[in-house]
Order: structure tokens, then C-alpha cells, then sequence
């Protein structure tokens, strides 16, 4: 069975009637290596649980459940059920729960299936619902990775520094709660169909602590929403713009108060300074009071 070989996936396709579903973002994969690299580097140890999202025909999913304890893998199109019961029926370590990623309780259902095992997740996200996910895996608070190969635009994102012209609120985001590595680099040429974008595979591991003290963790990523939203301006005009109650004088003494200059844009600050900037905000707002 091999699974990331073409003339394969459309005979296997083919005899199960099955369609490319566009705003499903289906794109199989066609080059054995990546599997196995994504794998490797999702499940570096042994008697780890795993959840995919997305599985495809299963060509990941195989190479997860040779690396993982035990392997749950959550697929929206119910179209894909014959084919994957034929791709996967045979491993015992692995478990597809058919439904909307998006809609389940990930911290709960990582829970029920994985139990006490070491949690990470690896998946081949699609494109069109790659933020939202993250967001979800990071705010399920249970996985001590995320290996996941995803638009190489977006993983830029992740993985920017500050003063980068890629560097943003989701960036931030993603940072304040994970580090994060770029891994490589997946061309157009080893999917089916072939997307009209290069992949990356980007691999974030839970922080032991933030890489910050903040009192009001709302507050500080109000204020890099602010800084994002209108990142031209300086962050004392993103602030007493975006952030509401704010005055523009209140803004400038908590930058100057915090050592910074007044005419700083958010985009060169690094999560740190931010912190600082909330800490200082939130102060001065309650001595206005």
C-alpha cells in the first residue's frame, strides 16, 4: 500500500467515487519523505500520544501510529470513511473520530482517548482554517507539542522576530504561550492536487513559563491588537486610537515610563516590552481613576 504514490491515490480515489473537496482545502500528499520527516520530527520519543487533524487517505497517520502509542486523528468529510477504513483498518493504534475539529473540545477529547500519555499534536493542516486551529491546540493547554505543516506565509508569521516585516499579533500570540521552530519547506510539487503555494512545517513546544510577567494578560494582547491594527502608525496613536480609554498623553507617559521612545512602533518591540508597556497602562489608568 503506498500511499503517497499517484497512480495509487487515484485508483484508490477512483474506486471509492471520491471527489477533491476545495473548501474542505484537500491537498494529498504525493512524496513519501514528507510524511516521515513530519513524523519524526512530531513524535521524537516513544509512548507518546498523538492527535492528528485532517488525515487524508492516512499517509501521516501511518507514519504516526510506527512513532506513537496511540494515534487519534479527526477528519470532517464523512467521504473519506470507506478509503480510510481500508488505508488504516489494520493498525490497532489508531482511531479516527469523524466530526469538526473546530467544534470538539480538544483538551477533552485528548483526554478521554490519550489519557495519561505524553500529548502532541501533528497534523497537515488545511490552509483555510490554520489560525483557528492553532489557536485551539494552544488554548486546550494539554499538548507539549505542535508539529504541523502549514501555508509557509503563515508559519513565517509564527516564527518572526520583532522588527521582521512578517512579525504580528498572531505571531505574538502563538510566542507568548509556545516556541517555535521552522522546520522545512514543502513544494506545490509533492501534493495532489497541487496547491498554488509552498507548504512549511513548523514545530512548537509548550513553554515551561511565559517568556514574560504580566499582570493582565486581556490587557496586553488588547494592546498588540492595537499596535497590528494600524501598524504604520506609532504605537501612541494605535493605542489612543484602537485601545479605548486611553489618551494619547497616557499612552506616551506609560512608553516613557517604561524606558521607551514615544515614537516607537509596535512592530520592533519584542513580547517583553509589551508586557511592560500593559503593566504600566493598567497603573496609570487606576491612578486616573
Amino acid at each position: 500500500m503506498e500511499l503517497t504514490n499517484s497512480e495509487y491515490i487515484r485508483e484508490l480515489l477512483g474506486r471509492h467515487g471520491f471527489r477533491f473537496s476545495k473548501s474542505l482545502g484537500q491537498n494529498f500528499l504525493t512524496a513519501a519523505w514528507v510524511p516521515e520527516d513530519i513524523a519524526a520530527a512530531g513524535v521524537p520519543e516513544e509512548g507518546m500520544g498523538v492527535l492528528e487533524v485532517g488525515p487524508g487517505i492516512g499517509c501521516l497517520t501511518r507514519e504516526l501510529s510506527k512513532r506513537g502509542e496511540k494515534v487519534v486523528s479527526i477528519e470532517l468529510d464523512k467521504a473519506l470513511k470507506p478509503i480510510l477504513a481500508e488505508t488504516l483498518g489494520d493498525l490497532e493504534n489508531v482511531e479516527i473520530v469523524y466530526g469538526d475539529a473546530m467544534k470538539l473540545d480538544l483538551a477533552a477529547l485528548a483526554e478521554e482517548k490519550l489519557g495519561g500519555l505524553k500529548k502532541a499534536v501533528c497534523a497537515n493542516l488545511p490552509y483555510n482554517v490554520t489560525s483557528p486551529l492553532l489557536t485551539a491546540f494552544i488554548r486546550a493547554n494539554c499538548f507539549d507539542s505542535i508539529t504541523v505543516m502549514i501555508q509557509r506565509e503563515v508559519a513565517r508569521r509564527i516564527c518572526a522576530a520583532p522588527g521582521c516585516p512578517d512579525y504580528g499579533a498572531f505571531g505574538i500570540f502563538v510566542q507568548w504561550y509556545m516556541e517555535t521552530e521552522l522546520l522545512f519547506d514543502v513544494p506545490p510539487s509533492c501534493f495532489m492536487p497541487q496547491p498554488k503555494v509552498t507548504s512549511s512545517v513548523t514545530r512548537l513546544k509548550r513553554r515551561s513559563e511565559r517568556p514574560a510577567q504580566v499582570e493582565d494578560e486581556g490587557l496586553m494582547f488588547r494592546i498588540i491588537r492595537s499596535a497590528f491594527n494600524q501598524r504604520r502608525k506609532t504605537l501612541v496613536n494605535a493605542l489612543s486610537s484602537q485601545l479605548g480609554g486611553i489618551t494619547k498623553e497616557q499612552a506616551e507617559q506609560a512608553l516613557i515610563n517604561c524606558g521607551f521612545d514615544t515614537r516607537i512602533r509596535g512592530e520592533v518591540l519584542e513580547i517583553g516590552g509589551f508586557a511592560k508597556i500593559s503593566d504600566e497602562i493598567s497603573r496609570i489608568a487606576q491612578a486616573d481613576l
